[in-house]
């Protein structure tokens, strides 16, 4: 039988103790945000007639947008929900909490006062970790949001005034950051692989948008961030990249964890959140534009950083399966919050995941979903200017012009800039190139550009993430110069 709830979320029959212990935790979580007064604790209320499930989300973190951000605007659970009621009589009610990061959300978890939440690769094995010490609140992973497998949605920011170009010049300075993230946990990996530590740099512990804010202010010398924050400051003109996480070869990803009690009590409601994130992610998919359109519309972060991570070739692919290679990584991830002193060592990351209801949900297109490593929504079409087919991600660009519900598509960088140059009466709100050694999707306009004379012209304009990647092409490529956008753009329009 179903235990009773009060009126605080907490069940009627669990010990005052418990309550006491976990305090400190609960605190954390409302000061960061979540609203958690007058929840239910996830059990069925008395009588068995309705079930409220607590979820927690990150409206802001694009990557996690399957399971939060879109997920709760287009009503998706509740749909799967009222499905499964439909079969067995129940009622359910879903609470939704907004959270800035995976470590507050943690802390409700372990409180009771979150039943699923969505967080990045390190603060998943944290959650993991530190759950697993009580009954009710022990965790499991059971499906992933996004990744990129370069590892680029963490990355990091200076000031557009700023005079470094590698992470050594940060040596001495404020960074900013949000310990246990997977920001923090990309920053310290590329210090470690710069011959560096922590210990090299200031670290301001900061929630993203403070961090954002102390950029822009001029409070910190750098930011070291999740998605979207780093390149929101870029497109907001209040930084420039200096590092891209992609950088350390380390896959980075967003999954969606559950409490062990509450999916073992209520299997039909982890059931319906895979069916509504997979919805989701079919609609992220199919209506890319639209998508970040909303997203903009809900979280006021501007559509053209939404569409450069959940676009066509974005920063990030949207899947469910946990992917062998987020396995690995997750061991990469391990020693390193090992040594932080946030996992333990004998913490079973293969006994921590369960992918059931995600394999339930595919079910036979499950296999080809867990081994295709290619962007879902790849970028297609044919350039008019250049006649040539659109199809490359590793050269293949757009440009979405204002005024347009569609974006125009480049075979190319160089034949993008074309396509600038040749419509002078249209102004773009935004122009998308990859990375000419990375293919990492970047702001045309924002990118550090070198031109190659030589190469033929729908080749002959190379972007870059960052100064330090176009200073080591350069160096491998003598023959190439540095051009700023703007004239780059000019002289595209010059032909052999």
């Amino acid at each position: 039988m179903s235990k009773s709830t009060t009126s605080q979320g907490h069940s009627s029959t669990a010990p005052a103790s418990r309550v006491r212990t976990r305090g400190r935790l609960a605190v954390a979580a409302i000061t960061a945000g979540a609203a958690l007064s007058g929840m239910l604790s996830g059990c069925a209320a008395v009588g068995g007639e309705t079930v409220t499930v607590n979820v927690g989300y990150q409206s802001k973190t694009i990557n996690t947008v399957n399971a939060g951000t879109l997920m709760r605007d287009r009503g998706e659970f509740e749909k799967a929900l009222s499905d499964a009621g439909k079969k067995s009589g129940t009622k359910y009610r879903v609470v939704w909490q907004d959270f800035s990061s995976g470590a507050p959300l943690t802390a409700a978890m372990i409180a009771t006062h979150v039943d699923i939440g969505s967080m990045g690769d390190y603060p998943l094995l944290t959650n993991g970790s530190k759950t697993r010490k009580y009954d009710d609140a022990a965790t499991e992973f059971i499906a992933t949001t996004g990744y990129n497998l370069r590892g680029s949605l963490n990355q990091v920011v200076v000031p557009t005034s700023s005079t470094a170009t590698t992470l050594a010049d940060l040596k001495g300075e404020s960074v900013s950051t949000s310990l246990g993230s997977a920001g923090d946990g990309m920053f310290s990996t590329a210090l470690q692989k710069a011959g560096m530590s922590s210990d090299d740099v200031h670290v301001a512990n900061q929630d993203p948008s403070i961090g954002a804010a102390a950029i822009e202010g001029g409070q910190v010398d750098a930011l070291a961030q999740f998605v979207p924050w780093p390149q929101l400051v870029v497109f907001r003109n209040q930084g420039r990249l200096l590092y891209d996480g992609g950088d350390n070869g380390v896959p980075t990803f967003h999954g969606v964890v559950t409490r062990k009690q509450f999916a073992g009590a209520h299997p039909e409601v982890i059931s319906a959140f895979v069916t509504a994130m997979s919805r989701t992610t079919d609609y992220l998919r199919t209506r890319p534009l639209q998508a970040a359109q909303r997203l903009s519309t809900i979280t006021g972060i501007e559509p053209e950083v939404a569409y450069l991570y959940n676009g066509p070739n974005g920063l990030v692919s949207f899947d469910l399966p946990i992917k062998p290679q987020f396995r690995e990584s997750l061991q990469q991830v391990k020693k390193f919050l090992v040594k932080r002193k946030s996992v333990t060592k004998d913490f079973d990351i293969d006994g921590f995941i369960n992918e059931s209801a995600v394999r339930d949900t595919l079910g036979a297109s499950y296999t080809a979903h867990r081994d295709n490593l290619a962007n879902p929504t790849p970028l297609t079409g044919t350039d008019e200017l250049c006649r040539l087919p659109v199809g490359d991600p590793a050269t293949a660009s757009e440009v979405w012009f204002s005024g347009d519900d569609h974006t125009v598509p480049a075979a190319t960088p160089s034949c993008l800039l074309r396509r600038v140059a040749d419509t002078p009466s249209r102004t773009p709100r935004a122009v998308y190139v990859p990375d000419a050694v990375t293919g990492t999707k970047l702001f045309a306009d924002h990118a550090t550009w070198l031109v190659d004379p030589a190469a033929q012209a729908s080749a002959r304009y190379l972007p870059f993430a960052t100064q330090a990647g176009a200073a080591d092409y350069r160096r491998s490529h003598p023959g190439t110069a540095p051009i700023d956008y703007r004239t780059a753009v000019s002289q595209s329009v010059t032909t052999d």
